[in-house]
């Protein structure tokens, strides 16, 4: 009897590097995500961590190597409703409330099945602040509304950037949570930061990052 073959990465790099004004940004990486998998980039400051979130994003191009999304060669209209990037800056109008904002973002990615704005809101800690404009909030706050999409986009892969920055403890937490459950659901994440605190869904593949 023949044994199945097993499943495509999710996500496939093979020798994938970034230069900027003919300089190279990181070298040249090799690296494989499958669904229910995590992943941790880390490097030191000026390492290349964000730029390859972007760059895996689609809002950069690769200057060598190959991206490979479920087996195919990676193009960026077939898989970006598949992609959830969340970077320091956090893709909202300052002037619209987090229901507003998660609003837009629905209309431009969908929703999940069985999950309201408002739930999602809640989920994150901003019960009684859902229509608040979001230039009042603390940086927390703003944190934690930029968070709720990541409970409400369809998405299967999430790329977080520096995702703990502005959480106290309790923020902290639920990063974590998110991401075990996110994980376990078959979902999969790229993650930059100096470490994932208390994640408990086994030990992140890592993924170091040299200019």
């Amino acid at each position: 009897m023949t044994a199945p073959a097993a499943a495509a990465p999710l996500l496939e790099a093979r020798r994938l590097g970034f230069h900027r004004q003919d300089e190279p940004v990181f070298a040249p990486l090799d690296f494989r995500l499958h669904a229910g998998e995590l992943a941790l980039i880390e490097g030191d400051n000026g390492s290349g961590k964000t730029t390859l979130l972007r760059l895996l994003a689609g809002l950069l191009h690769a200057s060598e190597g190959e991206l490979r999304w479920r087996g195919a060669p990676w193009q960026r209209d077939t898989c970006a409703h598949e992609i959830l990037f969340l970077g320091h800056q956090l893709g909202q109008k300052h002037e619209l409330s987090p229901r507003e904002n998660l609003g837009f973002a629905i209309g431009l990615h969908g929703c999940r099945d069985g999950i309201t704005p408002q739930a999602a809101l809640d989920e994150v800690g901003l019960g009684g602040y859902e229509d608040e404009p979001v230039r009042r909030l603390s940086a927390g706050q703003k944190k934690r509304a930029a968070l709720a999409r990541l409970l409400l986009q369809p998405a299967v892969l999430w790329l977080l950037d520096e995702p703990y920055a502005n959480l106290d403890r309790h923020g902290i937490a639920l990063i974590n949570r998110l991401l075990e459950r996110h994980v376990a659901g078959g979902g999969a994440a790229l993650v930059s930061s100096h470490g994932v605190v208390g994640f408990h869904g086994g030990e992140p593949q890592r993924i170091r990052m040299h200019g």
